[in-house]
C-alpha cells in the first residue's frame, strides 16, 4: 500500500516553499497595487507600506477560542493525595483555537472511513484490479504529470462488477464465528508529512557554513558537515510498517521533512486489556462500532494516533479553502501548558468550574469521574458519557475534567513545568523506535471516569506511553491562531 490512500499531506511543504521567494512577492506587490505612501508628500520621510487585506480568521467549526493569558500553573497547596511535590511555575501562553469537547467516536470514525475510501480507490486504479485508471489523478488541468493522489469525485460503485468488487472487499475479513465481514483494521494505515520549521530555522542547521556562526572571531570551517535526524516510514514487501529515525548529513532544506504511516484504528480491545476479571465485552465490541455510542468520547487511541487524525484533519480542512489557506495554522495536540490554562479557565480555578465543590445547588455532579470507592454510577454513568453534557467553563469548553483524560504533545518528566520556559511553555521529544521505553512518556491531562476527585484538578498530571491506547484516554485538538488581534465569532456548533 504505498500509494495515495495516506494521502499527501503536504500542507506544511506548501507553506515552507513560499517564503522562498517572499522577496519577490514584495516586490511586485509594490508594483500592483499596494499603497506605498508618497515620499513627496511626507518630506522623504519613511511612512511604511500600506494596503493589501487583512486577513480575519473565523472560528473554527466546533472548537472554542482560548484568549492568550497567564498562569500560576501547577498547584500551590500540597495535599496528602497528591504525595510529592508538584512544580509551580508562572507562565504566559497565546491565544488558541480549541475543540469545545473532546473528539467523539463520530468524527474518528470520519478519520477511518477517509482511510478506508482512499485505500479502495487505490486499489480500483491498480491493474490487479480492473485498473480503472480514473479513480487516480496522474496529471493536472493543463496535462502535466502530477504525483498521483486519489480522484475524490469519482464515486465508488454501488453495484461493483467483480473485478470492483474484489478490490472492495479485499479490505474486509470473516469472522470465522459468525460469518460478519468486518472492516480489516490491520490494513488502516495512514501516511503523513510533517515538516519541522524548527529545525530547519535552528542556526547550526543553516545550508551556508557562514550563517552558521555570527561571532567574527571564529574561523568557519566551509567543509564543515551537520548532521541531522529524520523520521521515515515505508511499509515493506510482507506488508508491515517499517518505521526509522536516520541520522544523514544535512543536503537541503527537504531534510527537515519527517514521514509517518501510522495504523489509525482504535483498539477496541482496550475494554478488556485495561480491567481484568472484569466482563467488558460488550464495550470491546460495540462501544466504537455501535452508532449508540457515536457522541462519546473516542477511546483505545493512541499518542501517535491521535497526532495522525490532527495531521488528516488540516489536510481534510486546509483541501476546501482557496488563497486563505497559507493563513491557517496545523491542527494539533495541545501543550500541557495550553491544556491547564484553558481548563482552568478565565479565573484559573482549581477545577474547570467556580468552586470547590462536586456538585452544583440541585444536587448535580459537574463531571463525570468516580464520586465513591467502586461506585461509578453515583453521578449517573458507568462509563464514558457523552460529550458536551456537563456544563461548559468560562472558556466554553466541556468536559475538561472527567469523562476522558486527553493526551498532550508534552513529554512527560517529573520536573514538569521547572524544565520548561515561561513563555508558550512545552518540551518535546519525537522518541526513536530504539529509544528505551522511558523516553515515549507522554503527558496526559483531566482524569477520567474511573478516577477519584483528586485527579480530575485541572492541574493533575498524568503519563501513558505514547503506543499505548487506554479505555480512560481520549484527545482534542487545538489550533493556533492566524491572527490573534482579528477574529470573526461564526461557525460554532451548537
Amino acid at each position: 500500500m504505498k500509494s495515495d490512500n495516506y494521502n499527501n499531506v503536504r500542507w506544511q511543504t506548501r507553506r515552507f516553499l513560499p517564503i522562498c521567494s517572499l522577496a519577490f512577492l514584495l516586490l511586485i506587490s509594490s508594483c500592483m497595487g499596494s499603497k506605498l505612501a508618497s515620499s513627496a508628500n511626507r518630506g522623504g520621510e519613511v511612512t511604511g507600506v500600506g494596503g493589501g487585506k487583512s486577513f480575519a480568521e473565523p472560528t473554527p467549526f466546533g472548537m472554542a477560542l482560548v484568549k492568550r493569558g497567564y498562569l500560576k500553573m501547577g498547584i500551590e497547596k500540597q495535599d496528602s493525595l497528591w504525595g510529592s511535590q508538584t512544580p509551580v511555575k508562572d507562565i504566559s501562553v497565546d491565544g488558541f483555537w480549541m475543540d469545545e469537547t473532546e473528539v467523539t467516536n463520530s468524527e474518528y470514525k470520519q478519520f477511518v472511513y477517509w482511510v478506508r475510501d482512499s485505500i479502495i480507490r487505490t486499489r480500483l486504479a491498480d491493474p490487479s484490479y480492473g485498473g480503472d485508471e480514473s479513480y487516480m489523478i496522474t496529471e493536472d488541468k493543463n496535462g502535466d504529470p502530477v504525483p498521483p493522489q486519489v480522484n475524490w469525485k469519482k464515486p465508488i460503485p454501488k453495484k461493483p462488477n467483480e473485478d470492483e468488487l474484489r478490490a472492495i472487499e479485499s479490505l474486509y475479513e470473516t469472522n470465522p464465528v459468525t460469518g460478519e465481514k468486518l472492516l480489516d483494521w490491520r490494513q488502516m494505515n495512514y501516511r503523513y508529512e510533517v515538516y519541522d520549521y524548527t529545525a530547519a530555522a535552528l542556526r547550526r542547521n543553516r545550508l551556508n557554513p557562514e550563517e552558521r556562526n555570527l561571532n567574527t572571531d571564529i574561523t568557519v570551517d566551509p567543509n564543515e558537515v551537520v548532521m541531522i535526524s529524520k523520521d521515515t516510514a515505508y511499509i515493506d514487501d510482507e506488508g508491515k510498517i517499517i518505521r526509522e529515525t536516520i541520522d544523514r548529513p544535512l543536503s537541503g532544506p527537504w531534510d527537515f521533512l519527517n514521514t509517518y504511516i501510522v495504523n489509525i484504528y482504535p483498539d477496541t480491545t482496550c475494554w478488556v486489556n485495561d480491567f481484568k476479571n472484569s466482563d467488558n465485552e460488550m464495550y470491546m465490541r460495540f462501544y466504537f462500532s455501535n452508532p449508540a455510542y457515536n457522541d462519546y468520547p473516542v477511546v483505545g487511541v493512541t499518542w501517535e494516533q491521535a497526532n495522525a487524525f490532527c495531521a488528516w484533519r488540516t489536510d481534510y480542512l486546509l483541501k476546501g479553502l482557496g488563497a486563505e489557506a497559507r493563513y491557517i495554522q496545523r491542527y494539533r495536540l495541545p501543550t500541557e501548558a495550553e491544556w491547564e490554562y484553558a481548563a482552568r479557565g478565565k479565573a484559573g480555578n482549581e477545577f474547570p468550574w467556580d468552586n470547590e465543590d462536586m456538585k452544583n445547588e440541585r444536587g448535580c455532579f459537574y463531571a463525570n469521574f468516580k464520586p465513591d470507592r467502586g461506585n461509578y454510577t453515583e453521578d449517573g454513568n458507568l462509563i464514558t458519557s457523552k460529550v458536551g453534557i456537563y456544563g461548559a467553563n468560562s472558556n466554553g469548553l466541556l468536559d475538561m475534567a472527567g469523562n476522558v483524560a486527553e493526551w498532550t504533545s508534552t513529554i512527560y518528566t517529573e520536573a514538569g513545568v521547572e524544565s520548561m520556559n515561561d513563555l508558550n511553555p512545552t518540551l518535546q521529544y519525537n522518541a526513536a523506535k530504539e529509544d528505551p521505553y522511558r523516553l515515549k512518556k507522554k503527558s496526559v491531562r483531566g482524569g477520567s471516569w474511573k478516577d477519584p476527585e483528586s485527579y480530575i484538578r485541572s492541574a493533575w498530571r498524568s503519563w501513558e506511553y505514547q503506543n499505548q491506547p487506554r479505555s480512560y484516554i481520549g484527545f482534542r485538538c487545538v489550533r493556533s491562531l492566524a491572527n490573534s488581534q482579528s477574529v470573526k465569532q461564526k461557525g460554532k456548533k451548537k
